[in-house]
Formats: structure tokens, sequence, C-alpha cells
């Protein structure tokens, strides 16, 4: 079964960090361009490298570990949004950790 599993989601105050894990399962996480991607409360989706984070954020893959990172600092509210991973060209996305910052 091919699937995408997020962890790593919270609520932290603005100005911390966290860092969140996306393991692929029945697929390399190499494999079909894996993205992050957020959805905010009002907003449509949007990929994290397309938003505008300021150099907040990193992506990192550990392939041992077949899994996609994304590290967040300097958290802000606005960064408020289901956090998801998923891949346009292999029609899958995992059901993604929720992230809420509060001033």
């Amino acid at each position: 079964q091919v699937q995408l599993v997020e962890s790593g989601g919270g609520m932290v105050h603005a100005g911390d960090s966290l860092q969140l894990s996306c393991t692929a399962s029945g697929l390399a996480i190499t494999n079909g361009n894996i993205r992050w991607a957020r959805k905010a409360p009002g907003k449509g989706p949007e990929y994290v490298s397309s938003a505008n984070t300021g150099g907040r954020f990193t992506t990192s893959r550990d392939s041992a570990k077949n899994t996609l990172y994304l590290s967040m600092n300097n958290l802000r509210p606005e960064d408020t949004a289901l956090y998801y991973c998923t891949s346009e060209s292999l029609g899958i996305s995992g059901r993604g950790t929720q992230v809420t910052v509060s001033s």
C-alpha cells in the first residue's frame, strides 16, 4: 500500500521551531517529486516552497529512513495550517499534521 504519513505538528508560540516528518511506505521518498504543502484556514492549498516564508523553512530528505522533513524556524501565527506531503505526479497526499502558532 502506497501512503504518506506526516507527524511532528503541534501547538507552539510565535518564534518557536518545529520539524515535521513525512514517511513514505510502498514507494521511495525520492520518487514522484514528493513535496510539502499547507492549507491554512480560509485559504487555498499552497506548496511550502512557493510560500513567502522568508527562508525560515527548509526541506531535507533521509533516504535511509524514507522520510522527508520540513524544518520550520521562527514560526509566526500566519504559519498556522494543516501541513501535508503530496505528489501531484503520483496523485497521492498524506492526511497532514496540524501546526498552530499562537502570538
